[in-house]
C-alpha cells in the first residue's frame, strides 16, 4: 500500500512537501522542481521558511504552522521565491498529518504557481477600480468624479438639478466653475484638494454657485481616491443640502471627543478608529509611536496603507473588514508595514461599531508590536536546538568513542600477537645460526640467515602498514573535484608489473565523470582492491572489472575478479586488521589493505561491502558521498 501511495505522490501534478512538526522539509515529490526550481534533495533538511520572500519569513511560517496544527488545515497566498531568487505568487495547502496512533508527526503541503490567475484577478480589480472607489466616496446627491487635477469625469442627475448643467456641458471642464470669484481669487479650489490629498477628505459649509449664477449654501465632501498601492487616481466629490441636518451630530461629537481623549494617552497599543469603508477617522499616540505616522497625515487615508503588497493584492483588508462585519470582531497576526517602509509581526483586533440602530457606522483598530517579543522566542527555540544538536552530537561522539576503544582492545590483541611471530622466527633460527655455527654447517647456515631476513622484511612491512592504518584517520582530507578516469589510470599504472606479469584483462565502465575526494586515498582504495584482486588466483588468467555508477547522493565503486572467492561467513572478517584467510605461504600479504581500505570510505562518508562465493570470484563494494553543486562548479570552470 505504501508503494501505491509513494507512486501517486511522485506522479502527481501539484507540488507536495512533507513537514515535520517544526517545518523542516522531509519529503518533495518531482513536481516541487517545475515550481520551486529546487532538485528534492536540495530542499530536504531545510525549513519550509525557505521559500518565503522576507528575511524573518520564520515567524510567518511558525505562525501558519501553529494555525494549521489547531485548525487541521490552512490556505494561504504570497509572494514565494524560487531557487532562481523569483518570486512567484504562490498558493500554500497545509495539513496536518498524524500517525496510525493519533500523534501529530508533521504536515503536508501543497505548493501551486498562481502567478498567472491572480494576474487576470488583478487586471479585473483594476478595470473596476474606478466605478468602485467612486461609489465608497458617496455620501449625498449630486456626485461625480475629478480626475487627479480637478477636472470633472462624471455626473449624476443629481448634479443636474443642483447645479443645472447637463452632463454634456459639465464634463471636462474644471470643477472650480462652481466657486465664487472670491474663493477662485483665494485658489479655494485647488486647496481643498491640496488639503484631501493630505488628509484623505475635504468638508466644509459655504457658497457655491450653479449654471444661472445664482449661489447656494452647500456642504461639501472632497474625498481623495487612492488605489491599493496607495496612488492618487482622483476624488470623489459629493454636494448636498443642510436642511435636515441632525439633530444628534453635537452630541456624537462630544462623544468622539471623550473616547478621543481615552485612547490617545495609551501608548503600547495603536488605537485608532475606521469608518464603514475601511478609512482612518481617528489616531492615537500608540499608533504614532508603532506605525510612524502623525495624525494629520493618517486621518482619511484607507487603513490597507499598513498591508504589505502580497496582502493588498490578496484583498487582505476588505477580506479582514468582511469577517469583522459578518463575526463581529476579526483577530490575527501578520506582517504590517511601518511609515518608513519597514515591517513589524503585529496583533490585530478589529471590531465592528454599531449605533443604536444596530447599523454598522465604523470599526476599531486595535494593533500591538510583536515583533520583539517573538524574535525574543525564536532566540529561544534556536538555544534550546542548539543545546539539543550539542546533546546528539555529544552521544554521538561517546558512541565513536566506545567503538574506538573497542577497535583498539581488537587492536591491541591483534598487534600482541602478529607482531611476535616474525620476531619469534628470527630468534628462532638465529638460535639454529649459533647452533650450526659451532658445527661449521655453512651451507645451512646460509639457509637460516635468509629466513630471518625475510621474517624481518616481513615484520617491517607490517610495522609500517600498522603505522599507515593508525594515521589514516589522523590525516587532513582534501576534498575536491578529481577525475575518475585519471584516478583508476594511476592506480592501474602503479600495479603496471603485476599486472604485465599476469596477464590481467581489466575493463572498466564508466558512468559518471567526476567526484568530490581526496585524490591519494581515491588512488590508494582502488590500488589496494585491484591488488587483491590480481594476487588471489588460483592458477588462472585475472579478469577483472571495474565500474563506476552515481547511486543518490553517493558515486558507488565496484571491482569485480575471477578469482578463489570466500565464504559467506568471511565477508565481513575481511575489513579486520591482520584478519588473513589464507597462510601466508600460499598468498603474500600483511592483512591490513582492506582494513585501510574500510577507513578510507569511512572518511568520506560512504561504506565498502563485498560479495562472493567460493571459485566464483568477489566483487568488492564503496562508496563516496557526492556534492553534486561543488563539482558542477568546477565542471564549468
Amino acid at each position: 500500500m505504501f508503494n501505491d501511495y509513494n507512486l501517486v505522490l511522485e506522479n502527481l501534478g501539484d507540488a507536495v512537501l512533507l513537514l515535520d512538526k517544526s517545518g523542516v522539509i522531509t519529503y518533495c515529490n518531482p513536481a516541487v522542481l517545475p515550481v520551486t526550481g529546487y532538485e528534492a534533495g536540495e530542499l530536504l533538511g531545510k525549513s519550509i521558511s525557505v521559500l518565503g520572500e522576507e528575511k524573518d519569513n520564520f515567524i510567518k511560517s511558525d505562525y501558519e504552522l501553529d494555525v494549521a496544527f489547531k485548525n487541521g488545515s490552512f490556505v494561504t497566498q504570497g509572494w514565494k521565491l524560487n531557487k532562481e531568487q523569483e518570486r512567484f505568487w504562490g498558493e500554500v495547502n497545509m495539513t496536518s498529518a498524524y500517525d496510525q496512533d493519533g500523534l501529530h508527526i508533521g504536515f503536508c503541503c501543497v505548493l501551486r504557481d498562481i502567478s498567472e490567475r491572480k494576474q487576470d484577478e488583478l487586471q479585473l480589480l483594476q478595470s473596476e477600480e474606478r466605478y468602485r472607489l467612486m461609489i465608497e466616496g458617496v455620501r449625498d446627491y449630486s456626485i461625480f468624479m475629478l480626475d487627479a487635477k480637478g477636472y470633472i469625469v462624471t455626473w449624476n442627475d443629481g448634479g443636474r438639478v443642483i447645479s443645472g448643467y447637463s452632463a454634456s456641458e459639465i464634463i471636462g471642464r474644471h470643477f472650480s466653475i462652481f466657486y465664487t470669484g472670491q474663493d477662485l481669487a483665494n485658489n479655494k479650489p485647488g486647496m481643498e484638494l491640496e488639503t484631501a490629498v493630505q488628509n484623505g477628505m475635504y468638508e466644509e459649509e459655504g457658497w457655491r454657485v450653479k449654471k444661472n449664477g445664482s449661489v447656494f449654501w452647500a456642504s461639501v465632501v472632497v474625498t481623495a481616491l487612492f488605489s491599493q498601492e496607495n496612488k492618487l487616481i482622483g476624488f470623489s466629490k459629493v454636494t448636498r443640502d443642510l436642511s435636515d441636518r441632525l439633530e444628534n451630530e453635537e452630541t456624537l461629537r462630544q462623544s468622539e471627543a471623550r473616547y478621543r481623549s481615552l485612547v490617545e494617552q495609551v501608548l503600547d497599543y495603536g488605537i485608532f478608529m475606521l469608518d464603514e469603508k475601511g478609512r482612518i477617522v481617528s489616531w492615537n499616540e500608540g499608533a504614532s509611536k508603532i506605525k510612524g505616522y502623525s495624525a494629520q497625515e493618517i486621518i482619511g487615508k484607507y487603513f490597507s496603507i499598513f498591508y504589505p503588497e502580497e496582502d493588498i493584492i490578496s484583498g487582505k483588508p476588505a477580506n479582514e473588514l468582511k469577517v469583522a462585519r459578518a463575526e463581529g470582531r476579526y483577530e490575527e497576526e501578520g506582517w504590517r508595514l511601518r511609515k518608513d517602509g519597514s515591517r513589524f509581526w503585529a496583533n490585530i483586533i478589529i471590531t465592528a461599531v454599531y449605533n443604536t440602530e444596530k447599523v454598522l457606522i465604523g470599526f476599531s483598530k486595535v494593533t500591538r508590536d510583536l515583533t520583539e517579543r517573538k524574535k525574543s522566542e525564536q532566540l529561544l527555540k534556536d538555544s534550546n536546538l542548539g543545546l539539543q544538536k550539542l546533546a546528539n552530537e555529544l552521544r554521538t561522539t561517546n558512541v565513536e568513542l566506545s567503538m574506538a576503544n573497542q577497535e583498539l582492545e581488537q587492536f591491541t590483541s591483534i598487534v600482541s600477537h602478529d607482531l611476535q611471530e616474525p620476531i619469534r622466527t628470527i630468534q628462532g633460527f638465529l638460535r639454529l645460526i649459533d647452533m650450526k655455527l659451532d658445527v661449521t654447517q655453512q651451507q645451512d647456515l646460509k639457509t637460516y640467515v635468509g629466513k630471518s631476513i625475510r621474517a624481518a622484511d616481513r615484520m617491517k612491512q607490517l610495522i609500517e602498514n600498522l603505522l599507515h592504518y593508525s594515521q589514516i584517520s589522523k590525516m587532513n582530507i582534501i576534498f575536491e573535484p578529481v577525475n575518475i578516469r585519471e584516478i583508476i589510470d594511476q592506480a592501474l599504472q602503479n600495479l603496471k608489473y603485476s599486472v604485465d606479469a599476469t596477464g590481467a584483462k581489466i575493463n572498466v565502465d564508466y558512468q559518471t565523470e567526476f567526484v568530490q575526494a581526496d585524490q591519494s586515498q581515491l588512488v590508494q582504495i582502488i590500488q589496494n582492491l585491484v591488488s587483491n584482486a590480481l594476487k588471489f588466483i588460483d592458477g588462472k588468467t585475472p579478469e577483472i572489472q571495474i565500474a563506476v555508477e552515481r547511486e543518490g547522493q553517493f558515486v558507488k565503486f565496484s571491482v569485480s575478479d575471477n578469482g578463489i572467492g570466500m565464504a559467506e561467513g568471511d565477508l565481513e572478517k575481511v575489513f579486520e586488521v591482520f584478519k588473513r584467510l589464507h597462510t601466508l605461504k600460499d598468498y603474500p600479504g600483511t592483512g591490513i589493505g582492506l582494513a585501510i581500505c574500510k577507513k578510507i570510505a569511512e572518511r568520506h562518508q560512504g561504506k565498502i561491502w563485498c560479495k562472493s562465493e567460493r571459485g566464483e570470484g568477489t566483487t568488492f563494494y564503496f562508496t563516496i558521498y557526492h556534492n553534486e553543486s561543488e563539482t558542477n562548479d568546477h565542471e564549468e570552470i
